[in-house]
């Protein structure tokens, strides 16, 4: 088996983590006991691109109970939790990832690719890119994907606007059972788990600018608000804007929102959200920090070339000097939460990867009708989620009586 992970003397304990999360996600847990008898994903070969974490191998382990052949690789050069990935590896799943691997990111993605996949399993974009741009040849026997994050869908409805993407693609971000509970309770915990690790400072009695309020900003802010933080949002779009004012928070543009916040955290997706203009206003002592998919939305290019000097005072902690004050930057300005600390729990992840899961089930078992479009997922998909996660927690809800379900079905009953 061809791999390439730090060191596989970690697998021990990366085999401890995974089955820390596999007790905390009964719902792929229950999947993986139910279509380990019936195995349908036997010969389907899945290439993976996934943040490496233990909450992910627990996915791997469930392709590989139903049948599936897989290789992985991290969709982040900081997010690889390196005894995981030994762990992987020891259990001959062909991995290529580690920490830090800036400059062979795209090599270990290519290396996946190589083992020329029926489905592709992707968080962010950059494996379906790397496919359509640099290796198409190996696209012959795709049948489908799927998608795990926000900013990965934009990139491929992008893809399908202009006619260039080749298989079906299923959005499973856009799932309720994902993006209401991963984005918002995921994200809102694990970016300051990040934040806490990396900085250790009180967030209670500070102003907290929170750049976007997508699901993942709402998540945030909301965590910030518990924890005593003073609440800033800024945004583009004028009903999300209109939402925040109304869920309590200040509302302003980054250009106002500068010299007064002491913690900022970009969640908006796009590019260069936070500039120089905008880091020159800010004052001593400032923090940056990150929770967007890709390392865009902070200009760390300018700062690090305005910067006169900068020093690592903490792990995932930089000073920069920037005219006579300091600019404290997290992570390198990539996904503060995966970088600087775990990510997400694995309660949460459970109904994301369950999604992920029953997703490539959907493609091998209907891939023949689909076309090379965005595909959402069903509503039917979402409910049977939802119920075993709520019955794995010892929740009963009602259920509609027949007369009931005749009154929302009619339209001649009145008052």
């Amino acid at each position: 088996m061809d791999y390439k992970v730090k060191d596989l003397k970690l697998a021990p304990q990366g085999a401890k983590k995974i089955e820390w999360a596999e007790r905390h996600m009964p719902v792929l847990m229950g999947l993986r006991d139910e279509y380990s008898k019936t195995k349908p994903l036997k010969g389907i070969k899945i290439a993976g691109c996934l943040h490496v974490t233990k909450e992910t191998a627990v996915l791997v382990r469930t392709f590989r109970a139903a049948g599936a052949e897989m290789a992985w690789c991290g969709c982040n050069p900081l997010s690889t939790q390196d005894d995981v990935a030994a762990a992987l590896a020891r259990e001959e799943i062909p991995v290529f990832a580690w920490r830090n691997n800036h400059d062979d990111y795209y090599w270990c993605i290519e290396q996946v690719l190589k083992t020329e996949p029926n489905v592709t399993l992707d968080d962010g974009a950059d494996l379906v890119f790397t496919l359509h741009q640099k290796m198409p040849e190996l696209m012959e026997g795709v049948i489908g994907g799927t998608e795990e994050t926000t900013t990965g869908v934009v990139r491929i409805r992008a893809m399908e606007k202009d006619g260039k993407l080749r298989y079906p693609i299923i959005a499973s971000n856009d799932a309720v059972t994902k993006c209401d509970f991963d984005n918002i309770y995921g994200t809102g915990q694990s970016t300051f788990d990040g934040i806490f690790r990396s900085s250790t400072l009180l967030i209670a009695g500070k102003t907290v600018v929170v750049a976007g309020y997508g699901h993942v900003g709402v998540g945030i802010a909301r965590r910030a608000k518990g924890l005593g933080g003073d609440i800033v949002v800024t945004e583009v779009d004028p009903i999300k804007a209109l939402q925040a004012r109304m869920d309590g928070f200040r509302v302003m543009s980054m250009e106002q929102a500068a010299p007064i916040g002491d913690l900022f955290i970009t969640a908006t997706g796009n590019k260069h959200v936070i500039t120089l203009k905008h880091m020159r206003k800010m004052k001593d002592g400032t923090i940056l920090a990150n929770s967007g998919h890709f390392n865009v939305e902070i200009d760390v290019e300018a700062l690090e070339k305005h910067a006169k000097s900068k020093k690592e005072v903490r792990p995932n902690n930089v000073c920069y000097d920037l005219d006579s004050k300091h600019i404290f930057l997290l992570a390198e300005g990539r996904l503060v939460n995966l970088a600087a600390a775990e990510g997400h729990s694995p309660e949460v992840m459970d109904m994301s990867f369950a999604n992920q899961f029953l997703a490539v089930l959907r493609i091998v078992q209907e891939h023949k009708s689909m076309e090379p479009k965005v595909y959402s997922v069903s509503r039917e998909q979402d409910e049977r989620i939802a119920r075993i996660k709520l019955r794995s927690m010892g929740i009963k809800i009602d259920e509609l009586t027949e007369e009931q379900e005749d009154y929302l079905s009619s339209w001649d009953e009145g008052t």
